[in-house]
């Protein structure tokens, strides 16, 4: 191997990318070839492989294309960023995909959990920031607003980057970066500089928001949900969790000690993706970043889907923002008076909503995702109910809700962005960045009209907002049928199967009948019968 080829491997094989035309969901099945036909052009298998098993099914998800003969021979990259080698295990084979694993998923989370952590640490050190710079409350309560503005840039300029550049490369600079930058938290003298370096690390804290779209692209399609799911609640459990070890940590040594356990946390998970998370090859070799950017605005206005699944998610995490953020008021004033620990202790009931994680996946890869969110949506109106009548009177109705409000907004947001990801295989990394987009403005609009609402006309009258928004969610839902063509904007079309087997069961015997009549049609044999099929 000469030196300019140091950091690839050529294998004579097939495309860069065998997953691509197998990789949809399957509420848009791709037609089988003609029963008559032994193999395809290209040399695949013909329809008497329809009846597999599930094992199969998941070969065929990660499985090669097949090429022409005459195709370049595909090579395989052998280093990171050019330099960094890549074990060897990891390397991307057109021939041998990497199978999806359960301990590969649960990496996917935890990486998930550790490194959107780092926007939620300053939240209760507020004020012992505000003590060791020697600044007001109101300075250092910009911190938490650049952090999360940086995290916004990055959503929108670099986490799209998943659908030009190869993503084991993007996912180790991104995690090095962040924990190179956070070394600087700690060490920082005054406010300013702390301010700048919190921007810096938000803009990359997007990891999760790369690790999704890989998630879905390496899980087969009848297990995407589940995965799905488990990264989703991984980033749900940082949240959680960053605020309490936060909290306990500074309690008991300073602030600093807080950075300095999250440096060490976040090395280590660059480790772990560096040993455990397997290449995987660019998608768009055709596209620029303006492209991708463009693409993403187009998106964003001609997907009917797309803007039905952002509606849901903007009023949907209003919801959720406004909850969590009104229950301190709630739960501080009468007839409860509890302190700051129980108040703290709330968030316990919202990590066993993020446990359910699992099931709550396999649910949704059993149903149509239009269903799933549909249900959802509709749950989380009752939740909000007895939030609204009894959320002030009892403290029984605040658990209750607050274990609904976790459980049903978590099965509404995968089951949403499953559904968003069929629509291109190619562009996941676009769509989520989209729909997390969507999510934050949510959250932006919930805690503001929220507490706003619940300062000047009490707890009744905020969770009535938050009902009215559940109550938008579910119409937007009903607006648009499960089974809508790709640019059907309202309306109801393809009937109302609920499970996704018995969807792509329909839909095969539909191209096979089609397939039926134009095979006769092409041999002069226009009798009555095919007449009336068709």
């Amino acid at each position: 191997m000469s030196p300019d080829d140091a950091d690839t491997d050529p294998v004579s094989t097939g495309a860069e990318d065998g997953r691509d035309d197998v990789d949809r969901d399957t509420l848009h099945p791709t037609p089988e070839p003609q029963p008559g036909n032994a193999t395809s052009k290209d040399g695949a298998v013909d329809a008497g492989a329809e009846q597999k098993s599930e094992k199969q099914e998941d070969n065929a998800a990660a499985a090669a294309v097949p090429v022409d003969s005459q195709a370049e021979p595909y090579r395989v990259i052998t280093k990171d960023l050019g330099f960094l080698p890549i074990p060897p295990h990891l390397q991307h084979h057109p021939d041998k995909p990497h199978k999806w694993t359960l301990t590969l998923n649960i990496v996917f989370g935890v990486a998930s959990t550790f490194l959107v952590a780092n926007l939620y640490y300053c939240q209760p050190l507020l004020i012992q920031l505000a003590e060791s710079f020697g600044v007001t409350y109101n300075e250092v309560s910009r911190i938490p607003t650049l952090i999360q503005a940086g995290y916004a840039v990055g959503l929108l300029f670099i986490s799209p980057l998943g659908d030009l550049v190869r993503r084991r490369a993007l996912l180790l600079l991104l995690t090095f970066l962040a924990a190179s930058l956070t070394i600087g938290l700690p060490l920082s003298r005054n406010v300013l500089t702390f301010e700048v370096l919190s921007f810096l690390v938000g803009i990359v804290t997007v990891v999760p928001q790369v690790l999704m779209p890989l998630a879905a692209d390496l899980a087969p399609p009848h297990r995407r949900a589940s995965a799905l799911s488990i990264v989703l609640s991984g980033l749900l459990f940082g949240v959680l969790i960053a605020r309490v070890l936060s909290g306990v940590i500074a309690e008991f040594a300073s602030w600093r000690v807080v950075y300095y356990v999250a440096i060490a946390v976040q090395w280590v998970v660059l480790a772990m993706l560096y040993w455990l998370i397997p290449d995987y090859p660019q998608r768009n070799q055709g596209l620029t970043y303006g492209g991708i950017l463009w693409s993403m605005a187009k998106f964003s206005v001609t997907e009917p889907l797309l803007i039905q699944a952002v509606l849901v998610s903007i009023a949907s995490m209003a919801t959720f923002s406004s909850f969590w953020v009104t229950l301190t008021f709630l739960l501080g004033g009468p007839p409860y008076y509890y302190n700051t620990l129980v108040i703290g202790l709330f968030g316990l009931v919202g990590m066993l909503g993020v446990c359910l994680a699992p099931l709550i996946g396999r649910t949704i890869d059993a149903l149509h995702p239009w269903f799933a969110t549909t249900i959802a949506s509709f749950i989380l109106i009752l939740f909000q109910a007895v939030q609204t009548g009894a959320g002030g009177v009892s403290v029984a109705a605040v658990v209750i809700s607050c274990f609904g409000l976790d459980v049903f907004r978590q099965m509404q947001q995968v089951s949403l962005t499953s559904s968003v990801f069929s629509l291109d295989a190619g562009a996941k990394a676009r769509l989520n960045a989209v729909i997390v987009i969507s999510i934050f403005i949510g959250q932006v609009m919930g805690t503001s009209v929220g507490t706003k609402v619940f300062l000047e006309h009490g707890w009744r009258a905020s969770a009535f907002v938050s009902l009215a928004w559940c109550c938008f969610c579910f119409c937007v839902m009903l607006s648009r049928g499960p089974n809508c063509g790709r640019y059907t904007w309202v309306g109801w079309e393809g009937g109302w199967e609920v499970r996704k087997s018995r969807l792509a069961m329909r839909a095969g015997k539909g191209s096979e009948e089609k397939q039926d009549i134009e095979a006769k049609r092409t041999s002069g044999d226009t009798d009555v019968e095919v007449t009336k099929r068709t």
